[in-house]
């Protein structure tokens, strides 16, 4: 049995994700108490399936485009529809996640003073002529091509 005595509570932004749901199962193991937030717009439950039952594990739907009023310690901001076929489905929202989302989840770290990670997708890149991009990389970005949102 984990001791739960001195864990974090943590918010994870796009936790029904790929990445996201690994993070969760990390945490969760590790002892924390994690908000899994995703509007499962790109994900299903699927991913987080086996977490739904934890006592530690709680699944919030909801849109990082409006803000969110929950007490955490950290935030792990992984919230994007990062596929092109998602992405270029609806730029605006894909513009508005990143953006306003960003916004929304440093507010919250601000007002909770907790610490955040922002993390993004491989698509900032644009179309990139390096595999895997290194930091180093400035990549190759058209600002109006189908990538730009």
């Amino acid at each position: 049995m984990k001791n739960y005595s001195h864990r974090f509570r943590i918010l994870i932004t796009g936790g029904g994700g790929f990445l996201g749901s690994h993070l969760c199962e990390r945490l969760l193991d590790d002892g924390h108490g994690i908000i899994c937030l995703d509007n499962l717009f790109t994900d299903t439950k699927d991913n987080i399936a086996h977490l739904l039952d934890h006592p530690h594990f709680e699944l919030m739907s909801h849109d990082v485009t409006f803000p969110l009023y929950v007490e955490v310690d950290e935030t792990y901001n992984l919230a994007c529809p990062a596929s092109s076929l998602h992405h270029q489905f609806d730029p605006v929202q894909t513009t508005k996640i990143s953006v306003y989302g960003a916004i929304n989840l440093l507010g919250l770290a601000k007002r909770t003073k907790a610490k955040i990670f922002q993390a993004s997708t491989s698509e900032v890149y644009g179309d990139p002529e390096v595999h895997p991009q290194p930091e180093s990389y400035w990549g190759k970005v058209n600002p109006t091509g189908p990538r730009s949102c």
